[in-house]
């Protein structure tokens, strides 16, 4: 039996309590080395003494494994190999690997295996990875003062004194997720974790207020499939993962057969081994599956020890179930954290234990857990493991104040097609960084999405979706047509996907149910991930927008009423009254009378009996007497021949009348009688002269003013009368949603529950408000199941019935339906868009292939094809009594009272003619005491012969005799004055 060397110590080391791993030379018993030749016998002690010089000392490290830990069990021997191999590490010292395997969870053999260990004499105690049973195991180790290094993940968030953990820290790997899920814009998510370990990881998440979060634990059975289906019930397509390794392949698998493993599912997988997962059934499916990863394969150290292991375990005649090819092109990988973590323990050991041994004399002592003594340099080796940097299979190894592997850099890693693919790096001070750019990742979109079928989702309306009309029998796509069907056959062939064409299977556009919980129609056939596109008379929302993903909009529009056309009006009689409003025709009548008066009183009424005082001639040149004057004078005609002239408002309006006459007799004469000054006026505003024209200032002004008037109200009038004359006017008995709003006989509906109903249930207008309540309180309902029912209710109603709808759809339809017609402007503004599931990686490229639609002009060229030419379009004619260019002709219904104005006056003229006539026959048959019948046959007689145009004067018979005569008359208001009695003065003669 070999027994220890006791010898001096080599480069400080004191080799007392271990073993030499020098060669020990036995003899057989009964020999003697005596007995051998000198020169054989000094040979043989010079080379033992050689052999033991050349030995080095060696350090025992204990090793706790579970017995499904045989990788890092490899890990922790090929550790120690290549510490002894590394000879700039531990020089003149070798490291013994003494492993120990314990069932997990079992403290009390734990306990007395590290016991055991201890009492051997070891330098650490590596693992185990049971949590309980590690607790023991660092409880002993404290009371002894031995390191205890770790490789798990541990929820406790402070550290023993002589412990080390090399696992990142619980709150690092909290930051890394949110930061990566943030980055992503995840807002609303499913997290599935197993056990309260996952809780914890994923507990930073939930203190996140602006995350919609769900959160559900994995049932202990295998089948996770109803959890999944209530998922997918709820529309999940976002979901977060905390699974231990060996559980998420199956979790995903099941995923993948309820149909969750689509285009539009993302994962986020908390696990760092996802690269030891073999995802060869998911590469092909365009799942977003994310993770995060601490052991990066590209790192050629990784890399070299691998091979290493692989070769060193053929060697010994055994296998390991790692990849034959590059790591780097591989999704299996062998090397999983925890065994990387482990190799790196194991370098960090050495690493502060050689720095450790540069200061200081290291004695390894065996110790008794029931003893009171404790070794002596644990506390030092702890204290260097913390402070030391080592690059290792992890990346940079080193510890912050608190003991904690804070500062670590993280790789962010998606899976590919080609597997498991860095895209970016995450790392505590910048956070997540991804490498990728961002044609890369459309590039990668536009590819997965080459030769693929797509299923198209939509509704029969028309034009945007219709049954071909054929006698053949379609089948597929050739069933269908119409704008949208057009669209998304554009949209195919920039993009190059296939697609199907489906109708929803209840007609619907989209609606929220609150009785069921979820979505009817198209939106709802998205989040069940039903369809991949949703096209068609679908608008855009803020409640849709919450669930699913639209692209930008493909047309605009608004809210607009759609009712009957209203019929014209026919042409009023007096329609030549209607540019005036009747008060400005009353105003107009009394500014006449008014200026009228004005006139007559101006230039005869203001008078005031007396005579001329101080010697002043009149305007007329006459010198006229006073009261107690001379025997020249003036006075009025027989009815006023007891007034004296006197001094008048405006002289300058009464002139003589005979100013040549011989006998000296003159008479002064006004024109303006009450009858000529409304004639004047008459004559002014009919833009018609008269023979009165104003002589004195005061007339003239009035006279100025009244055609100032009349010049701007005939201008404005004529200028009106033509716009009356030449439109036609449609009588309507609303103009706008205000008109619908203030009345109760016409109802008004829409489509229940589209976005024109939601429009008005959540407006918070006063006018929109009062509308939707009529509409809620209708029994029958005013409400429809389709577009196509409203619109023949419109047609039905005979105008009692308007239906508000989509503009654009209002547009289609009054092309076809001559009687309907738009009411109004639009009352919103809205766009119709493509519906995508949330988050599905098309929708950029579908805007783009909308963009470039829209920008050479093919969406305005499908819209001109769908609304104006296919389907009956262009039917209705455009009005061209609307159109400016062009007056509509005059006829009878239009100028008709212009002719019945005419003929009321001739006919009137007529009435007043034979009046005279009859008046004027009287007075002749009075004064010639002849009958009226005689005198109107005579008039009546010379009247119709056409042979004369003259007629004598009759002569004026003695007063005695026949009375007053004719020729004596004088005017009825008395408008000339005779100077038979009074003469006027030789002096003075009358101009």
């Amino acid at each position: 039996m070999e027994e220890p060397v006791k010898a001096a110590s080599l480069s400080g080391w004191s080799l007392k309590g271990r073993k030499k791993m020098g060669h020990s030379y036995i003899f057989p018993r009964g020999s003697s080395l005596s007995a051998l030749p000198r020169p054989i016998y000094l040979l043989l002690v010079l080379l033992a003494l050689s052999r033991r010089a050349a030995g080095s000392d060696v350090i025992r490290i204990g090793g706790l494994f579970d017995p499904e830990d045989e990788r890092q069990e490899v890990a922790f021997r090929y550790a120690v190999d290549a510490i002894n191999s590394d000879r700039t590490l531990l020089a003149h010292a070798r490291l013994s690997a003494q492993i120990e395997v314990i069932p997990p969870n079992d403290s009390f053999r734990g306990s007395r295996k590290v016991c055991s260990l201890l009492k051997s004499g070891v330098a650490a105690i590596f693992g185990p990875q049971s949590g309980q049973t590690s607790a023991h195991v660092q409880s002993i180790c404290d009371a002894l003062e031995v390191p205890h290094i770790e490789n798990r993940w541990d929820f406790r968030l402070t550290r023993d004194a002589y412990s080390v953990n090399l696992y990142p820290h619980p709150s690092t790997l909290s930051k890394a997720y949110m930061d990566v899920l943030m980055t992503l814009r995840w807002r609303k998510f499913y997290v599935i974790y197993e056990n309260n370990d996952g809780l914890v990881r994923v507990q930073e998440l939930l203190k996140n207020e602006t995350w919609h979060i769900t959160l559900r634990q994995l049932p202990v059975t295998d089948d996770y499939r109803p959890m999944l289906k209530d998922a997918k019930k709820a529309g999940v397509t976002y979901v977060v993962l905390d699974l231990e390794r060996d559980k998420i392949f199956t979790v995903l698998k099941q995923a993948q057969q309820i149909g969750m493993m689509t285009s539009y599912h993302n994962y986020f997988i908390t696990s760092l081994d996802l690269h030891t997962v073999d995802l060869e059934d998911f590469r092909h499916g365009g799942t977003n599956i994310t993770c995060l990863r601490l052991v990066d394969p590209d790192n050629p150290l990784v890399q070299r020890v691998i091979q290493d292991w692989v070769f060193g375990e053929l060697r010994y005649g055994r296998t390991v179930d790692a990849p034959t090819t590059s790591l780097e092109k591989s999704n299996l990988t062998f090397l999983k954290t925890e065994v990387a973590l482990m190799y790196d323990a194991v370098r960090l050991f050495a690493k502060a234990l050689d720095d450790l041994d540069r200061s200081r004399h290291i004695d390894v002592t065996p110790l008794d857990c029931d003893g009171d003594n404790a070794w002596v340099h644990g506390n030092s080796l702890v204290n260097y493991m913390k402070w030391v940097q080592v690059n290792g299979l992890t990346g940079l190894i080193k510890f912050d104040t608190e003991g904690f592997r804070r500062d670590v850099t993280l790789d962010i890693v998606e899976l590919t097609k080609d597997g498991l693919t860095r895209v970016g790096k995450w790392d505590p001070a910048n956070g997540a960084n991804y490498t990728r750019t961002y044609s890369e990742v459309q590039q990668g979109i536009v590819e997965s999405l080459q030769n693929k079928t797509l299923v198209i989702t939509s509704v029969l309306a028309a034009p945007y979706t219709m049954l071909r009309e054929t006698s053949e029998q379609m089948t597929g796509n050739h069933r269908y047509e119409g704008f949208c069907v057009d669209l998304i056959h554009e949209i195919s062939e920039i993009l190059g996907f296939n697609y199907t064409i489906k109708i929803a299977d209840d007609g619907q556009h989209g609606k929220f149910d609150k009785k069921l919980g979820r979505w009817n129609g198209m939106i709802g056939e998205l989040l069940d991930q039903k369809a991949d596109l949703a096209i068609g008379d679908l608008t855009i929302t803020y409640e849709r927008e919450q669930e699913v993903d639209f692209t930008m909009p493909w047309m605009n529009l608004g809210i607009s009423i759609l009712y009957r056309k209203p019929t014209k009006k026919p042409p009023n009689l007096f329609s030549f009254l209607s540019p005036l409003s009747l008060d400005v025709w009353l105003y107009m009548a009394t500014a006449y009378l008014g200026v009228s008066l004005l006139l007559f009183v101006l230039a005869r009424c203001f008078t005031r009996l007396g005579a001329w005082r101080h010697g002043k001639r009149g305007p007329a040149s006459s010198r006229l007497a006073d009261d107690g004057g001379s025997n020249e004078g003036v006075t009025f005609s027989s009815r006023k021949r007891e007034a004296e002239v006197s001094e008048r408002l405006s002289p300058y309006e009464w002139t003589a009348s005979f100013p040549c006459r011989e006998d000296g007799t003159k008479t002064l004469e006004n024109q303006y009688s009450l009858f000529n000054s409304l004639w004047f006026t008459m004559g002014s505003i009919l833009q018609q002269g008269t023979e009165q024209q104003p002589k004195a200032v005061s007339t003239r002004i009035v006279a100025g003013m009244w055609w100032f008037f009349t010049l701007i109200m005939i201008s404005s009038y004529t200028a009106n009368l033509a716009a009356f004359l030449t439109v036609e006017r449609m009588e309507s008995p609303i103009e706008s949603a205000e008109d619908l709003a203030m009345q109760t006989k016409i109802k008004y509906g829409s489509l229940y529950g589209g976005s024109t109903w939601n429009f008005f249930s959540t407006s918070k207008l006063p006018i929109y408000q009062r509308m939707f309540s009529f509409m809620e309180s209708q029994n029958p309902t005013v409400y429809t199941k389709s577009n196509e029912e409203g619109v023949k209710r419109v047609q039905k109603g005979d105008g009692q019935y308007a239906y508000m709808m989509e503009s654009s759809s209002i547009e289609y339809i009054t092309e076809r339906y001559c009687d309907l017609t738009q009411v109004g402007g639009p009352l919103d503004s809205k766009s119709y868009g493509i519906a995508l599931p949330p988050g599905s990686p098309y929708r950029t490229l579908i805007n783009a292939a909308v963009l470039k639609l829209q920008e050479g002009g093919v969406l305005h060229e499908l819209k001109r094809r769908w609304w104006k030419e296919k389907r009956g379009g262009g039917t209705c004619q455009p009005d061209e009594s609307k159109s400016s260019s062009k007056a509509n002709e005059l006829g009878l219904n239009n100028v008709g009272g212009v002719f019945v104005v005419l003929l009321a006056g001739m006919g009137l003229a007529s009435v007043v003619a034979v009046c005279e006539f009859v008046w004027k026959s009287r007075k002749l048959a009075t004064e010639e005491h002849a009958s009226v019948w005689t005198e109107m046959s005579k008039e009546l007689k010379f009247a119709l012969s056409c042979d004369a145009s003259s007629k004598p004067v009759r002569k004026k018979l003695p007063e005695h005799e026949n009375g007053p005569s004719y020729l004596s008359m004088n005017n009825t208001f008395g408008s000339t004055f005779t100077t038979s009695q009074y003469s006027f003065s030789s002096k003075d003669p009358v101009s």
